[in-house]
């Protein structure tokens, strides 16, 4: 207490300027709005610089947490875009489903079954396709496989969920093929050359074919219906045999495009097999 004191009178002075300083401020800003007006801009100022740094400073800790939540919620956005682009493709699908122009008559005899096309090639010896749906949801093998274009090929192996397809653009395939609006039938296969032509051959000797004239199949299978389109003449190629001509196809279906297809399936099929079997 006894140093207290004496530090009081020691500066004494001093305390008595700090106070009429004190008083002179509040006086002046009491009775002046300009100055009252300056002082606390002035404050709002510094005031908001510092709670400008400490915002800062808090948002940049907080940064990790919020980059996490965006990854987050685009993965959720990404999943719903996979998700919405695929039922857009199943509508697609859908929509085209007349787009190959079937008759009543094969639409009543035949199942189709929509897929889509997981891993596909057209530049090896022998081509396969892969599809996305298998024994679970009704695919066999030996079903046909068609887009909204024409053939594409037959069901070989199936698994639960996915399916191998033999392409039309496989050497093993052959497909009992006509000229539309024409009886006569020939047998289609592709020679490993281009991707976007086969061969007809065994096509008789004495009709008249035109470039452009439309093939399609024959019937003559429990796999494909007839009427399939499959491709339009680009040409005739020479050979040694005079009884018959071969014929250069233009495949109506692209197949390095390929993306949706329709598994389709006699109804009588098994009944075919069974009269077939029988001696």
């Amino acid at each position: 207490m006894h140093n207290l004191i004496s530090f009081i009178v020691r500066h004494l002075s001093w305390l008595v300027f700090v106070i009429y300083v004190v008083l002179s401020c509040i006086m002046l800003f009491q009775n002046n709005p300009y100055q009252q007006y300056v002082y606390l801009t002035s404050a709002n100022k510094v005031t908001s610089t510092i709670y400008k740094g400490f915002s800062n400073i808090t948002s940049y800790f907080n940064l990790q947490s919020i980059n996490q939540d965006l990854h987050e919620r685009n993965a959720l956005l990404e999943m719903e875009i996979i998700d919405l682009k695929k039922q857009l493709n199943n509508s697609k699908i859908l929509l085209s489903a007349d787009s190959v122009n079937l008759p009543d008559s094969i639409v009543q005899t035949f199942e189709f079954h929509f897929a889509s096309v997981i891993n596909n090639s057209v530049t090896k010896p022998m081509n396969y396709i892969t599809l996305d749906k298998g024994k679970l949801d009704g695919i066999e093998p030996e079903m046909g496989v068609v887009d909204q274009n024409g053939v594409v090929g037959i069901v070989s192996i199936v698994s639960d969920h996915a399916a191998r397809v033999i392409s039309l653009l496989n050497p093993n395939m052959r497909l009992s093929c006509k000229v539309k609006n024409n009886d006569y039938f020939g047998s289609l296969y592709w020679d490993g050359a281009n991707p976007y032509y086969a061969i007809l051959e065994e096509m008789p000797k004495h009709i008249k074919y035109h470039k452009g004239d439309t093939i399609i199949t024959s019937g003559y299978s429990s796999v494909f219906p007839e009427g399939l389109i499959v491709g339009t003449i680009d040409g005739g190629i020479k050979t040694k045999d005079d009884n018959f001509h071969t014929l250069k196809i233009k495949l109506s279906t692209d197949f390095t495009r390929l993306s949706t297809v329709r598994v389709i399936k006699s109804k009588i099929a098994n009944e075919l097999k069974t009269i077939e079997t029988e001696e």
